[in-house]
């Protein structure tokens, strides 16, 4: 049905009616478009046309049809394009809200005033704060009276107007709202001038704008700032400049924060003012209101409240254990431990004196003429912290000297107590300040959201004033909810770490500073124990710091499983659960799907409330049996089957179910004049067999017993009543309808139903005749559903149905006379045997009836209960969901009319559309092709597929690659990550809106016609060769049965006002212009789906270096059959200045529709059963959540890559606990859940009007999603989490990938810590709000980082006190170990993944059950997730730590494809070898030197026991790589990857070489964050890598050369033999270069002369000194890493040495240490190759899931395809 049966044009009717339009032609009123059958859309046309006697602009023809827009782009200079697509969005959304007006407005014709009050102070909302907060006056001239005329009614248009065409073509700018806030106020002022009819004095004329003409705005307002903004990007070179020296977006939008921007920059934009001024080019304005310092001091400052926390109750434990009491309240009744408590204020004092020294060390940039008062506060929080410390310190000394003086607590030392107690009382005034706030949270929301300038000052000084962040509390329930949660976190936290860190670790301390006399193995430089005992605590220490994280997991898990049952989640899991629900759908559907009649006023009221919450316990537990009412001819029942089957019907197009499944799952329209409601065949499974074999048992029973007891069960009454009424058709269907046996039948069941009427029916039948009759009726089934019928059967068997009719079912038998009388046999019996003329087949093109007979047939005979319906797994998921979902709560859905609009965005670049003919035939190294591949992991969907094409007329299976190739080509896209699944995807919602509009409108009457229809639709549809396809094939050709054949035609209007979806196709125009196949793609997508529009950004060049830039919008004409231009709104330059994806979507954004947008990335999905709940989703708008209606609504993500490979199932385990519980957690009891990427819903105006749906800085926000969340929040949004609807979602699966993406994300959050948002929430969020905040979002890669700090400090500890001797001096003193013990047992704990697991056990257990989730749990440790966890722990800490110290984050695209290839070495060695192999070698290092120099390691247990978990982390980070790499372990592959990895690292090519190609390249590029790093991050990077040079000097004295020596001079001396050793190096390189070439034998020459004289040195030193000959290999493992700490720190001064003749041997020796690591890497994988079995052992490993259904997953990764 198109939409577009467009006249031709009238007279009447402006000229330019053939104009393309976007959704409505507002442009044309008069058109054919079904939208426009809605007055509320002419209404706001006619609006918007109200110019009456507005001045008319003087330059520019004014034409009659011109409205408001017009005008206003006429004196103001806005683009026409800009025009026109504002005002369909503007015509749009006021129609739509006015459609929603409850109760609807008197005149309908006219637009409402309370709409447009409405609409206008939402989006003028941020405007009306910024003016407050500046304390200007608002140019919004608007009496809020009720009495607004006509011109009040215009004002308000205008000004909305004016503001949305800002919007519309501020490009960039939209990233800087209150940029916007200050545009709009100089031109609202403008407007008001020239609506006043003001005169221009200097002209005499009526005032004009100041600026005017063509495209005016965009080159005089919008191009000077954006191309400042340009300017500074360009200066940050990409990004690579430290923050702290650009402008970056926030900076240029905080400009507008402060009244200065009025003086500064004037009206219009003065262009010499400072603000224009980029970096270097003489005074320009610096950054503002913050400066992003690249430091790990942010972590501190942003977050001091926690840190001071852990510091000052790190300290008191340790003060109060060390009186060594059992319990605290032990020691604490010691009025000197006391006292000595207090010590912890001097610490405060410091951590105070710290952060204000941090402030000024970091922010001093900001202060400058106009921001004095700032540096003025800075300094002046100095020197007050510093001066609390003395006050302090004067104080406490004090008390001491008196307690001294008297020798015991005297009364006067005490009074000193008090007096420093009440100086606590003044420093701790702020904190109580703030607790009482806290309590009274709407006291602390007055005084921060009002802008008097008192508050300002008595809050000047604790904190700089912001227009963000202002007024963050939450109500109290909610403080109050949150508080316990973390009440609870931080008591276990705090006993735990008192009783099992800090208590065991005082005894050792004690023993190990008691120590006397300790015999040094070295030099010693320090010759007390303190050091050691420094070197004890580090590790716990560090736990001790991180632990929180654990018992947040361990709390929030709990506690989201909580919220998740009360919510009721999972509640059906599986489809026994569902055959239990089923009978209460129709209900659950009605309720919660379709809107009830409104009644007005009665929604939201306490009793209608009351009413809703009763149904839904009714509907939950099936009280009140509500599907009694549904009997048969209820509409209730025909809308339930209407969408159910349309549900079905989805599942079969997407090829999860087969044609056979369609049938048992489908509910039936009524036919055959069933009394009862016939459920689907699957529910029936197995009733009536049941009901037969009752009858049997209670033969002598009454018939009210036997009905009882049959009526227990709802199927079995309804299969039983059913199958009586089939058959009892079926055979009068037959018959000849005038034959004698067609009376002589209905006679027969006549009898049957009065005996039933009397309830004699037991007295007259026997029961025990019915098996007979039972078996013959299958009979009768089978031969009718023959493909070729046989009627001397039918006769046959009919004639035995009549035997045992008459002869054994009566209990008294008649003669024949009495059968003659009673009209139960033939007349004339001579006539031949009964039937034999008598039958007569329905045509075979009647589908209804064989239909029916199928379905009497399974009814008859199934058997088995049919569980596993449907086979997909998938498939029986999403029904479970759906099912589950309808049981839970949610808001009503209203009339599709009266939903909210919305839209969705996705941004795409340059990825999958489809799959190409070839992509799918390409086979890889291994000879598998990704169709081969897609065959078997979706094997029962291949099947399905193949069935369906079959159907649709292909002869034979090789027209596949021919007639259905597109057909093909789709089937498999659908299940990659590609663009078409998520359109098709997306295009649902507009489906399923299409059928809910004709389900809203349609009568009693359309629905129940429409129930025959379609079933008559479907005989018709029959294809002309049905002879040998499977009988229930033919009924469900793809459009045959949908519910869009019943439409009236106005869905497709009332659909398309509601949802639109744009795709942001970034360089589509490129593509088209390169004629790139992926274009192609996308007009195929847009020829498809109406409702979807492409944005795309088109470069035009103009000059000859110049060019033009376009946002473009175009759509797909049906009627014109072509790709039309819509929209083409000219941008100030290029588009990308700040991250490529935020600035896609932006552009795009003007494009959408609607109150709210839902951003949807590239890799997701979405179903047509979920899409029927968006429109009560939509409704959570409305609902108060806290104190605050939701900005963004939460949607939970199913992540549909899990099935794939071992991987990628771990990976969709870790993500998918995270989508569900953690969010469901943070919000709610939390209330800090952000936003993290994809289906969540915007709501569109707040955010448009707020800096947009992401934020796009270079580099800092590389992590564009959160920004959102992090602005939302700051801005006094709500971010809810709703569970009652999904979206799925794909994740990457294959290590590599999966790598990349954790190191996106670490690095992300690297740079999101030195953003302001991360600073303004850790200090504008209440206290608990804001740990909830750190360790969900930064603190948990902070803490994850810890884990690995832990490891190393505790290995690098025991290697100090091993080679120091101090070991062995203590091992007396066993307390040592058993103290670390307890502690290393918490880091295995951590490292086992309690940290990733236990919330995955939980959410499992929520949702399949208690034992599926640990039976799930097992199967993965059997996997080797543990390995993978930890590796993963790797990536995150290395990237995260590298970002925060050095930058170089950047946007990794990760592939989406499937993992089948095997990856090579030098790849795998390429990605990881700094993150995490030659870590792991170091680690493996010190192991083993602890294990053949530690006294304690003798004693093999306590060895292992102390170092199993760092030997398991050593492991997981050298083999998990080839753990997860297809074919890993294959000695072939093995060997050729050795061989390639040589050629890689050798490789001498070209200066163009990639790192791909060239180790040499490949090196640089990992020292890259080197060059962007500052002096600080260099200085770092030196001190860390002066740890290597610690294995020489330790082992250096525990060689037999040294002789037991320990002066330092020993140390000195094995500095020569590094210097002898590069020596040799160099000249046997000088001689290769030399001489290699022309007289090589001059090269073998030097190379003998260097071997004779090593073997010279080592036999002298044998023979002359204490050299023995393991101090050969021994010394190796000193002078090794001394090398690389060498090649380490020349790196750092690259800059320097590059020039000089040395840079080239740092290079060559770096290449050996490469080769040395790699050949170390590469060992235990050799090794395990070469024993056999290990191959398969790794394949079932990877690919188990695949393994158990059954895959040829040997094949695939071997190769040997069966011959199709």
């Amino acid at each position: 049905m198109s939409l577009r049966h467009r006249h031709s044009p009238t007279a009447s009717t402006p000229p330019h009616e053939e104009e393309p339009y976007n959704i409505i032609p507002v442009h044309n009123l008069l058109a054919d478009h079904p939208s426009l059958r809605f007055p509320e859309v002419r209404a706001a046309a006619a609006a918007l046309c109200s110019v009456g006697n507005l001045r008319r602009p003087p330059f520019g023809q004014w034409r009659p049809h011109m409205d408001l827009l017009d005008w206003l782009a006429l004196f103001f200079g806005f683009q026409k394009d800009n025009v026109r697509n504002q005002r369909e969005h503007l015509v749009l959304h006021l129609a739509n809200a006015q459609m929603r007006l409850t109760p609807p407005p008197d005149n309908i014709d006219t637009l409402d005033a309370t709409v447009l009050r409405r609409f206008r102070k939402k989006l003028l909302k941020n405007y009306g704060s910024w003016c407050s907060y500046l304390g200007k006056k608002s140019n919004l001239w608007i009496y809020d009276n009720r009495r607004s005329g006509e011109s009040d009614l215009r004002r308000e248009l205008l000004y909305v107007s004016l503001y949305l065409l800002i919007w519309g073509e501020s490009a960039n700018l939209r990233f800087v709202p209150e940029c916007i806030c200050y545009i709009f106020h100089n031109m609202a002022n403008e407007l008001n001038r020239i609506l006043e009819d003001y005169i221009d004095d200097n002209t005499g004329q009526p005032v004009m704008p100041s600026i005017s003409g063509e495209n005016a705005f965009l080159n005089y307002v919008v191009k000077p700032i954006y191309e400042t903004i340009k300017s500074e990007v360009e200066n940050s070179k990409n990004g690579t400049v430290p923050h702290n020296k650009w402008r970056n977006y926030d900076d240029i939008n905080e400009y507008f924060w402060s009244r200065r921007c009025f003086e500064k920059l004037k009206w219009p934009p003065d262009v010499g003012s400072n603000f224009f001024v980029t970096v270097g080019k003489g005074k320009h304005v610096g950054k503002t209101g913050f400066v992003e310092q690249r430091s790990f001091w942010n972590l501190f400052r942003s977050f001091d409240r926690l840190w001071i926390m852990l510091v000052l109750f790190l300290q008191a434990a340790i003060i109060v254990a060390w009186e060594e009491k059992t319990y605290p309240w032990q020691a604490l009744g010691d009025r000197s431990v006391q006292v000595k408590v207090l010590t912890i204020f001097f610490t405060w004092g410091g951590l105070r004196f710290l952060k204000s020294l941090l402030d000024v060390a970091m922010q001093f940039r900001l202060v400058s003429r106009e921001t004095k008062m700032l540096g003025v506060r800075m300094v002046l929080k100095c020197i007050v912290a510093a001066t609390w410390i003395l006050v302090f310190g004067v104080f406490y000394g004090r008390i001491w000297k008196q307690r001294n003086h008297d020798r015991r607590w005297t009364k006067a030392a005490n009074d000193r107590v008090l007096n420093f107690l009440e100086a606590v009382f003044v420093f701790i005034l702020p904190e109580l300040l703030a607790i009482a706030l806290f309590i009274l949270p709407w006291i602390r929301n007055f005084l921060e959201t009002t802008n008097w300038r008192i508050f300002y000052i008595l809050s000047w000084w604790f904190q700089s004033r912001s227009f963000v962040g202002r007024g963050l509390r939450e109500g109290l329930f909610d403080n109050i909810k949150y508080s316990l949660f973390w009440i609870l976190v931080l008591a276990t936290k705090f006993c735990f770490s008192y009783f099992l860190q800090v208590k065991p670790m005082i005894a050792p301390t004690k023993a190990m500073l008691d120590l006397k006399n300790v015999e040094y193995e070295w030099f010693e430089f320090f010759h007390s124990n303190r050091f050691s005992a420094g070197i004890l605590w580090i590790p716990v220490v560090l736990i001790y710091l991180m632990d929180i994280q654990i018992w947040y997991s361990i709390y929030s898990s709990f506690v989201g499983a909580a919220v998740g049952l009360f919510a009721h989640l999972g509640e059906i899991r599986n489809m026994q659960q569902l055959k239990l629900r089923f009978q209460f759908f129709a209900s659950a559907i009605q309720f919660n799907l379709m809107p009830e009649e409104q009644l007005l006023n009665a929604r939201g009221t306490l009793q209608s409330k009351f009413k809703d919450a009763i149904h839904r316990l009714k509907l939950r537990y099936g009280l009140g049996q509500p599907y009694r009412k549904l009997e048969s001819n209820q509409v209730e029942a025909n809308k339930f089957a209407l969408i159910w089957n349309e549900i079905i019907l989805s599942f079969r197009e997407e090829d999860i179910i087969s044609d056979r499944e369609v049938e048992l799952l489908e509910l039936p329209q009524n036919s055959w004049n069933v009394r009862v409601i016939r459920w689907p065949c699957f529910l029936l499974c197995n009733e009536l067999l049941l009901a037969l074999s009752q009858a049997r048992e209670l033969v002598n029973d009454t018939d009210k017993r036997l009905r009882k007891k049959i009526c227990n069960n709802e199927y079995r009454r309804c299969a039983v009543i059913e199958a009586y009424d089939s058959v009892k058709h079926l055979l009068l269907e037959i018959i000849k309808p005038n034959s004698e046996e067609h009376s002589i039948v209905t006679v027969l069941f006549q009898e049957i139903d009065h005996s039933l009427e009397i309830e004699k029916f037991t007295k007259t039948f026997k029961t025990t005749a019915l098996p007979q009759l039972h078996s013959k009726l299958i009979k009768l089934a089978e031969l009718l559903n023959k493909t070729v019928k046989d009627s001397n059967q039918v006769v046959n068997t009919l004639q035995a149905l009549y035997e045992i009719a008459i002869r054994d079912l009566f209990k008294d038998r008649r003669n024949p006379k009495q059968l003659e009388d009673d009209g139960l046999a033939p007349r004339n019996p001579s006539s031949g045997l009964p039937f034999q003329n008598a039958v007569q087949l329905p045509d075979t093109s009647n589908e209804n009836f064989y239909r029916q007979v199928r379905r009497l047939h399974t009814i008859l005979t199934s058997r088995d209960s049919m569980q596993n319906i449907p086979i997909n797994l998938e498939a029986r998921r999403r029904i479970a969901f759906f099912s589950n979902s309808l049981f839970m709560n949610m808001p009503h859905a209203p009339q599709v009319e009266k939903m909210l609009a919305f839209s969705v965005l996705t941004p795409y670049y340059s990825e999958d559309v489809s799959y190409s003919k070839e992509q799918l035939r390409t086979e890889n190294e291994d000879g598998v092709s990704t169709l081969y591949y897609l065959q078997t992991i979706y094997d029962d969907e291949w099947k399905n597929f193949m069935e369906r094409m079959r159907r649709e007329g292909m002869m034979k299976d090789s027209d596949i690659w021919t007639d259905k190739l597109r057909d093909l080509r789709m089937w498999a896209s659908y299940r990659g990550q590609t663009l078409s699944r998520t359109v098709r995807g997306m295009m649902y919602y507009y489906r399923a809106l299409k059928m809910l509009t004709f389900l809203d409108s349609a009568s009693e009457m359309d629905i129940r016609e429409g129930a025959r229809e379609l079933v008559s639709v479907r005989q018709d549809n029959l294809d002309s060769f049905n002879s040998e396809r499977s009988p229930y094939s033919k009924s469900l050709s793809r459009a045959s049965s949908s519910v869009s054949l019943l439409f009236k035609g106005h869905e497709y209007g009332t659909a398309i006002m509601k949802f639109t979806y744009v795709v942001a196709c970034q360089i589509y125009g490129t593509q088209k212009a390169k004629k790139d196949p992926h274009a192609e793609e996308i007009l195929y997508l847009m020829k498809n789906n109406e409702a979807l529009r492409v944005a795309y950004v088109d470069e035009k060049t103009t000059g000859r270096d110049e060019k033009d830039y376009f946002s473009v919008l175009v759509k797909y004409d049906q009627q014109l059959e072509k790709e039309v231009e819509i929209y083409r709104v000219k941008l100030p330059g290029p588009l990308k200045l700040g991250e490529g994806k935020p600035e896609n979507q932006n552009h795009a954004i003007i494009f959408t529709r609607g109150d709210a947008v839902q951003t949807i990335d590239m890799n997701q999905d979405n179903y047509f059963e979920e899409a029927l709940k968006m429109r009560n989703l939509l409704e959570e708008y409305r609902h108060y959540y806290g104190i605050r209606k939701p900005t963004i609504l939460g949607v939970r993500e199913h992540i549909f890559t899990g099935s794939v490979s071992s991987l990628a199932w771990f990976m969709s385990a870790q993500e998918t606990s995270f989508v569900t519980l953690g969010q469901r957690v943070l919000a709610n009891p939390l209330k800090v859940r952000m936003h993290y990427g994809h289906p969540d819903v915007f709501d569109r105006f707040w955010f448009l009007t707020r800096g947009g749906i992401s934020k796009a800085s270079r580099v800092i926000n590389i992590s564009e999603d959160i920004f959102a969340g992090f602005n939302c929040t700051l801005r006094g949004g709500n971010v809810t989490h709703h569970e009652y609807i999904q979206v799925g979602k794909g994740r990457d699966v294959g290590l590599n990938q999966v790598s990349m993406f954790e190191a996106k994300v670490a690095s992300g959050n690297g740079e999101q810590i030195l953003s302001r948002d991360v600073y303004r929430l850790g200090h504008r969020l209440d206290f608990f709000r804001m740990l909830s905040f750190f360790y969900t979002t930064v603190g948990f890669f902070f803490n994850t980082m810890m884990v690995v700090l832990t490891v190393y400090a505790f290995l690098w500890g025991r290697l100090y006190l091993a080679l120091s001797g101090v070991e062995e001096s203590m091992e007396s003193n066993s307390n040592n170990n058993k103290a670390l013990g307890t502690i290393l047992n918490q880091q295995f704990i951590i490292q086992l993944g309690l940290f990733t697991a236990l919330p995955m056990i939980i959410e499992n257990s929520l949702e399949h059950g208690f034992l599926q989730a640990i039976w799930d749990f097992l199967t993965m440790q059997l996997q080797l997730s543990s390995v993978f966890y930890t590796f993963s722990m790797g990536t995150r800490s290395h990237f995260f730590g590298r970002t925060i110290l050095h930058g170089g984050a950047k946007y990794r695209a990760t592939g989406r494809g499937f993992v089948v290839e095997h990856k090579s070495f030098a790849e795998i060695y390429r990605l990881f070898s700094r993150s995490h192999f030659v870590k792991a070698i170091e680690l493996g290092l010190i192991l083993v030197i602890y294990a053949t120099h530690s006294p304690v390691a003798s004693d093999t247990f306590v060895y292992i026991a102390m170092t199993i978990t760092s030997w398991f982390l050593v492991a997981s980070w050298v083999l998990a790589p080839f753990m997860f790499n297809p074919s890993g372990f294959d000695w072939l592959k093995t060997v050729y990857d050795f061989d390639d990895f040589m050629n890689w690292v050798w490789y001498n090519g070209s200066v163009f070489a990639k790192a791909e190609q060239s180790w040499e390249r490949w090196w640089y590029e990992e020292q890259d964050h080197l060059k962007v790093t500052g002096n600080w991050g260099k200085l770092f990077e030196i001190i860390l890598d002066l740890r290597f040079f610690f294995f020489q000097y330790g082992i250096v004295y525990q060689l037999g050369i040294s002789a037991g020596n320990h002066s330092v001079a020993v140390y000195a001396l094995s500095w020569i033999y590094v210097v002898v050793v590069s020596g040799i190096y160099v000249v046997v390189v000088y001689a290769r270069n030399k001489y290699s070439a022309k007289e090589h034998i001059y090269y073998r020459l030097v190379q003998f002369l260097v071997i004779i004289l090593a073997i010279l040195v080592v036999v002298a030193l044998l023979e002359f000194t204490e050299f023995n000959f393991v101090d050969i290999f021994t010394s190796l493992l000193a002078f090794l890493p001394t090398g690389w700490g060498l090649i380490l720190i020349a790196q750092v001064f690259r800059s320097q040495l590059q020039s000089c003749i040395i840079w080239s041997g740092v290079v060559a020796v770096a290449r050996l240490y490469d080769i040395l690591f790699g050949v170390i890497v590469m060992a235990p994988v050799a090794l395990l190759s070469w024993l056999p079995g290990f191959q398969n052992m790794q394949t079932r490993i990877l690919f188990n899931e695949a393994f158990s259904r059954g895959l040829r997953i040997s094949q695939i990764v071997t190769g040997k395809k069966p011959q199709s």
